[in-house]
C-alpha cells in the first residue's frame, strides 16, 4: 500500500494548487470536520454529493465479548459507530483505479 495522505499533506497540496494561506486552509478543514462531527452528534446524516454519506448507527450491546488483546470476557454496552458510505462517483473512481493498477 502507498504512503498515507495526511491532513498536513492535503493542506500543502491545496496551498500549492490554490495559492491560499496555509493557516486559513487549516482552519477551513478543521471547521469542515467540526461541522461533520456536530452533525453526527445531532444524529443527522451528512451527505456530500459525489463523495459519500456519513451517519451514526447504533450497535447493540453484548454481555459476552472478548478483549482481543487479553482474551478476557467483557460486557459491551450499546454504542454508536460512525459509518461512511461512498457515493456513486467515488465508488466508480476507486473501481477504475484498482482496475487500471491491475492491468499494469
Amino acid at each position: 500500500m502507498d504512503e498515507k495522505l495526511t491532513k498536513a499533506a492535503i493542506i500543502e497540496n491545496l496551498h500549492d494548487k490554490l495559492g491560499l494561506n496555509r493557516t486559513e486552509i487549516h482552519m477551513v478543514i478543521d471547521e469542515l470536520f467540526e461541522e461533520i462531527k456536530d452533525g453526527l452528534k445531532d444524529d443527522r446524516v451528512i451527505e456530500l454529493r459525489g463523495f459519500g454519506t456519513f451517519e451514526v448507527r447504533t450497535r447493540k450491546g453484548r454481555e459476552k465479548a472478548r478483549n482481543p488483546k487479553t482474551g478476557e470476557v467483557v460486557a459491551v454496552d450499546k454504542h454508536g459507530v460512525a459509518i461512511f458510505r461512498p457515493g456513486k462517483e467515488l465508488k466508480e473512481f476507486v473501481w477504475n483505479i484498482r482496475t487500471a493498477k491491475e492491468l499494469d
